[in-house]
């Protein structure tokens, strides 16, 4: 058999091990394991119980919860059948369900938990082609009394009855997937307007992984952490396309609090992570460090000279001298180890940035302590990542390295990137005229900015849209100077602001947790973050961080005037995506007082 789909990887995989623990999940303090033969079971059963609901080939299940053993089970029951599954961000408000139920013409909706099937319920009546509601924590709902509900256990004992009956079906189900089969819609996270479901075919995501698993070294036995939502293409591949393809495991933490202990705990081998968190994790060392002993401090600081030098060695393509890599054997006996066994990152060995540009200093210093975190390019309409640096040749400055295998590329005059391979999407579903703007003969334009070195590696400059050009006529990128603005570990957030002004200027969001810390050093009463926020003294912290970042750019892109937010940037608001990515148009549409005031 031709393993031209996920679903029939999935069947080569419990043949070979079955055995072999494929998924963990942590449950009150202990973990859980589903081998890969306990993971088939609850696919079969599920897909098999979604059948006798009657669910059929073209159907759309969404599952919308946080990430959980279950997620996957639906969305593989699902694209074993021949259906299609749509993923919804938990944080997603009823409205936003809404839509993406509607827009998708989903048929079944998995929800997590009473929180998520609340929501549904809110709209439902407003969702005609919905037939059933399936929840996986059924605790607060023996009340309810609404005959869409049905438990998802409830759902795998049909399943399950229907087996005994006819034992070889759900095997032929999944012996009848195509290539050409939709399998996932995958929203964009709508930073300029409403979202678009992304449709990706059982072919893109086969040879999308084929091609990025000739850049990254996976092996069988290889431990994942599920840590981004689920219904975001990037952590699709990390959770569900690539462990298909490597027989690799997948943990799930117990709970976002609990993620750092986890990863201590099971002490992965790759982490995916977007640039927000490897900042909070970099802000976070840092912060700990000020408040350590004097010993700890003085350590610390004689170490990471050591680190940053041979870090600089390896990313110019450098011999370390023998003198140095002494020093470093030392510096990682006394303080590397420690981190990144503090970190839960000890056993890494693939660790990828994505989403948005990583700030260079950021990177660097995780290069410094042994963590060689690569950045890598890709979109949802290219089924995931389309570059990726190989070992050996990372560097810094937003370099993405080369295309993987089947993927090739171009820039236009304008230095947009276009993209074109057999991971190209099938398109927008229900939206025909923006699938014509996005693919356009056979090429992805993909709205961003980029060029390339002399040894063929894709530099990402910005997006297209995002480009400021001040009223003196200058382009100015605005990621650069906002990642070296947000490597402070006191900012969480910068949104540099300047189209067709006079100079730029900058709003701030201060990273809560390490301000607080300064203000309880210093003596500096306050009572929330808004508080907190307009304090004179935390204006003059951060204009000192402000200072301090002008000094590396050029007169004309330092930041001139800046305000303070007064309130944390929340996806429930609109204002930045599920996975932190600024919405900057409502951005500059709900701050446009503040912003017009610093002009």
């Amino acid at each position: 058999m031709k393993e031209d789909t996920i679903p029939k990887l999935f069947l080569r995989n419990t043949n070979l091990y079955r055995n072999k623990v494929a998924l963990r999940e942590k449950d009150l303090g202990i973990w859980q394991s589903a081998t890969w033969n306990d993971y088939w079971n609850h696919v079969c059963f599920f897909a098999l119980g979604l059948k006798h609901l009657g669910l059929e080939k073209g159907d759309k299940i969404s599952v919308l919860g946080d990430n959980c053993r279950e997620w996957l089970y639906a969305d593989l029951a699902a694209q074993s059948s021949g259906a299609v599954t749509v993923g919804i961000y938990p944080t997603d408000v009823a409205s936003q369900v809404k839509y993406v139920l509607e827009n998708s013409e989903s048929g079944f909706v998995v929800c997590k938990d009473q929180e998520q099937i609340d929501k549904v319920l809110e709209v439902k009546d407003g969702l005609p082609l919905l037939k059933k509601i399936i929840g996986i924590d059924m605790k607060g709902l023996r009340r309810y009394k609404d005959p869409m509900i049905i438990s998802f256990k409830k759902v795998e004992e049909l399943g399950e009855t229907l087996h005994r009956e006819q034992p070889n079906l759900f095997k032929e189900m999944v012996n009848h997937t195509n290539p050409d089969d939709t399998g996932i819609i995958v929203y964009t996270s709508g930073t300029t307007g409403k979202p678009k479901g992304a449709m990706i075919s059982q072919k893109n995501m086969v040879v999308m992984i084929k091609g990025l698993s000739q850049v990254l070294d996976f092996q069988e036995g290889d431990s994942f952490v599920s840590a981004l939502p689920l219904c975001h293409v990037a952590e699709r591949m990390f959770s569900l396309i690539f462990p298909m393809w490597a027989a690799c495991t997948v943990n799930f933490a117990e709970s976002v609090a609990t993620l750092q202990e986890d990863m201590r705990e099971i002490s992965p081998t790759a982490f995916l992570n977007v640039p927000r968190i490897w900042e909070k994790i970099y802000s976070n060392i840092m912060i700990k460090m000020e408040d350590a002993i004097f010993f700890k401090r003085w350590i610390f600081k004689a170490m990471m000279p050591i680190g940053h030098r041979v870090a600089g060695y390896k990313l110019e393509f450098k011999p370390v001298p023998v003198q140095w890599k002494i020093l470093y054997a030392i510096a990682y006996l006394l303080l590397f180890r420690a981190l990144k066994n503090q970190l839960g990152l000890l056993e890494a060995k693939i660790l990828v940035s994505g989403a948005a540009p990583l700030s260079s200093d950021i990177m660097k210093f995780f290069h410094a302590i042994g963590l060689p975190i690569r950045e890598c390019y890709g979109m949802t309409e290219m089924s995931g990542i389309s570059f990726m640096p190989r070992n050996g040749e990372i560097k810094l400055g937003g370099v993405v390295g080369k295309a993987i295998p089947g993927i090739e590329f171009r820039i236009a005059e304008d230095g947009e990137i276009f993209q074109k391979g057999e991971s190209v999407f099938k398109g927008y579903y229900g939206n025909p005229e923006a699938t014509r703007e996005t693919i356009r003969d056979g090429w992805v334009h993909t709205g961003d900015v980029g060029e390339v070195d002399e040894d063929g590696n894709l530099t990402i400059t910005d997006r297209k849209k995002d480009i400021i050009i001040t009223a003196g006529g200058k382009n100015i990128a605005p990621s650069e100077i906002e990642n070296k603005l947000k490597f402070s570990p006191f900012i969480n957030e910068a949104i540099v602001i300047g189209d067709r002004r006079k100079y730029l200027s900058c709003l701030i969001q201060i990273e809560l947790l390490n301000v607080e810390n300064w203000a309880q050093n210093n003596k500096i009463a306050y009572t929330n973050y808004k508080s907190l926020a307009t304090h004179p003294e935390v204006y003059k912290l951060i204009q000192g961080e402000i200072e301090k970042a002008n000094t590396h750019f050029a007169r004309v892109e330092t930041i001139k005037k800046f305000a303070i937010l007064d309130k944390e940037l929340d996806p429930d608001d609109q204002e930045v995506t599920a996975t932190m990515k600024v919405k900057r148009s409502m951005i500059e549409k709900k701050f446009k007082d503040i912003i017009d005031a610093m002009y």
